[in-house]
Formats: C-alpha cells, structure tokens, sequence
C-alpha cells in the first residue's frame, strides 16, 4: 500500500511519537510512506526511515481555514503523483483535510482520536472522521459514541504500541549515571514526562511532593516537558520551598535517559486518551501511579502493576509517592508487572498489525 499520514507538525509530543512508530512499523512490512505535514524537529527521524515528505502549510487549529484549502490543493497533486492508496489523518484540522481530499480525488480515509474532544458545534455537525476512526482506547471510544454520535461500528479500538526494545530496567549504576548526567543527587526521583498543560495535573503532583519530602527529604521531583503552565509551576514550586528539590527539563526526544533517572513516574492527569509517556514508563520497568481516569485506568492495575489514585487527590499522591519510596521491593514488584503487562498488550507489531487490518477493510469496501 501507499499511505500519506497528515499531521499538524513533527515536532515532539504523542501524537508525532504515534504517527512514527506506527509508520516506521509499516514500512518495515513494505508499504510505501509519505507524511505530509508543517514539518518539526522530529523530521530528520522520518527521512532517516526512508518516508517521503510533503511539506503542507497545516500548522493551524482553524478547522475553517486557508490553510487545509491550499494544503487539500497540493495533496490532490501528490495523491495522484504516488499512487496514495490511503489517507490517514490524526487532528481535528487534518481529519477536515483527509475528508476533503478523500472526496475530491475518491481515496480512503481513515482517523485516529487520540484523545478527547470538545463538543463544539462543527465537529457535530462535519464530522469528517472518515471511513474508519481508530479510538486509543476503550475510554476514547466511548467518548466518540457518546458526545458524537460516531457508529459504533464505525470505531476500532487500537491501543498505541511502543518499541520494547529502546525500554529496559535501569541496573543501579546506570541509573546513578543517568541522574548525574541531568544534574539531579543521589536521592529518590519522582518524576512525570508531560506538556506543562493544566490538565495533566502538574500542580498536584508538585503540592503532594511538598509533603513527601517533609517525610523523605533526600527526595526529588523531575518534571519533563514544556508548555504554557510553566510559569505558574515555578511559582508554585516556590510558594511551597521546594525549589531545591525540584528541577525542570525540557521536552526530550528519546524519554530513554530521563526515565533511567527515575524511581516512580507519576501521571495526575485530569484527562487522558490513554498516556503514551505512562506506557515508556511502564515499559521501563518503573513502579507508576496514575489518575483513575480515562486511558490510565486501562493501563494500570491497581495495586497489580502501579497505583491509582483520584485526581485532584493531593492526600491520596502523597500516601502512594511515600508508600512505594518507603518500600523498593513493593515498588520493584510493581515496575515488573507493569513491563510484562507492556509486552504482552501495547507492541508496536501488534499495533501495525492491527492498523494495517483497518486499512485493508477500508480499501475492499472501496472496491
């Protein structure tokens, strides 16, 4: 097959990790890749894999906009130009560019919903989802059902897979090297790999480690990631006296190193599709605490493979951090359960397996 994916940009974040993964993976099994997008610092990864790009004027959140109507009129070229079988899109902009160029030039189109959306009036009324919407997870699916009326059949749920093979347990003198090498001590690290977005639910996890460290003072917190929230982080950080024991780290492309840094990973999010950055963390091998919410309660079992706790929960963050820093081997048991739980359900192959199916069912009710 010939597949274009669109997407916004290929800068770092889940949903540029997700298109990559899932094309290196279709590639390795001989289709044809081309990626249309605004570009990003993640490019060079998808060049480097032998993909073709087409460079599109698709950076907006306008689901009206001159932009999809220029990018739709270059496409149409190139769709014609490669052969493009199948059109996969992975925004709310991108989807109104997929169905577009799916009428005008008769190609599938397919979607994924990484996450949930606002129930705004136009994506009700247009929904341009395509023939098929893969849904994260079950929690997403229900959300496309629910709040938009997508055909239950319409849906296949297909949860992201990762390359197992870039995740191991880090053996105590790796992860001391990590920890040097990000200028952390040798204390605990409890960390989170996210945007600086309210509702990943940063500020909890920052209140809640106030009161660990009145119990474990040697430990740390590492916040990864980038975004609008920042400032009122550091504020916060501030506020509590805990600056000390705080550090900040800009997006990574490959979380490999920093997850090698930490002890538990924390996800407190409000809102989550299912949390790819939760599933590298598991994959490592770290113990995790999550939010009962969304996609994370798909992922962690509590008291099986992680712990869960309510967002917003302070108390509960707090008494889940100390508990697990307070007893490594209970943290250490966890950390294993959550990578054979990985392994056995989130692959990458099962992943383009399961895409690739999709694709396949779309092309035959062309036919």
């Amino acid at each position: 097959m010939n597949i274009l994916f669109l997407t916004n940009h290929l800068n770092i974040g889940g949903i540029t990790s997700y298109v990559l993964s899932l094309a290196t993976g279709l590639k390795k099994r001989g289709h044809n890749i081309y990626i249309a997008s605004s570009g990003g610092s993640l490019l060079p990864k998808f060049i480097e894999q032998g993909m073709v790009y087409i460079p599109i004027p698709i950076k907006t959140k306008q689901e009206i906009s001159p932009k999809i109507i220029i990018s739709k009129m270059k496409l149409s070229k190139a769709v014609k130009k490669y052969g493009i079988d199948i059109v996969h899109s992975n925004s709310r902009t991108t989807q109104v560019l997929g169905c577009l160029l799916s009428r005008s030039v008769k190609i599938a189109h397919i979607s994924t919903c990484h996450g949930f959306f606002k129930k705004r009036f136009l994506r009700r009324t247009f929904p341009c989802w395509g023939q098929k919407v893969v849904a994260i997870s079950g929690q997403v699916k229900e959300h496309l059902i629910r709040d938009f009326r997508v055909d239950q059949k319409d849906i296949e749920v297909i949860n992201n897979g990762i390359d197992l093979t870039k995740f191991q347990m880090p053996n105590p003198k790796s992860q001391m090297e990590s920890k040097k090498k990000l200028g952390l001590s040798e204390g605990p690290v409890v960390g989170i790999v996210a945007r600086l977005s309210d509702v990943k639910g940063h500020i909890y996890l920052i209140e809640a480690m106030r009161e660990v460290l009145g119990r474990i003072p040697k430990a740390q917190l590492l916040i990864v990631g980038e975004g609008k929230m920042k400032k009122e982080l550091v504020k916060s950080i501030k506020n509590l006296k805990i600056e000390k024991s705080a550090f900040f780290i800009p997006e990574v492309s490959d979380t490999k190193e920093v997850l090698s840094a930490m002890d538990i990973f924390v996800m407190p999010s409000l809102k989550e599709g299912l949390g790819l950055a939760l599933m590298e963390a598991m994959a490592s091998g770290l113990a995790v605490i999550g939010s009962n919410i969304g996609g994370i309660k798909s992922l962690i079992k509590n008291g099986d493979n992680g712990l869960l706790v309510e967002p917003t929960d302070v108390l509960g963050l707090t008494g889940a951090i100390t508990e697990l820093l307070q007893n490594p081997a209970k943290a250490e048991s966890l950390g294993r359960a959550a990578q054979g739980f990985i392994k056995e359900n989130f692959s990458q192959e099962k992943m383009v397996l399961e895409t690739e199916r999709v694709y396949l069912e779309c092309l035959n009710g062309l036919n």
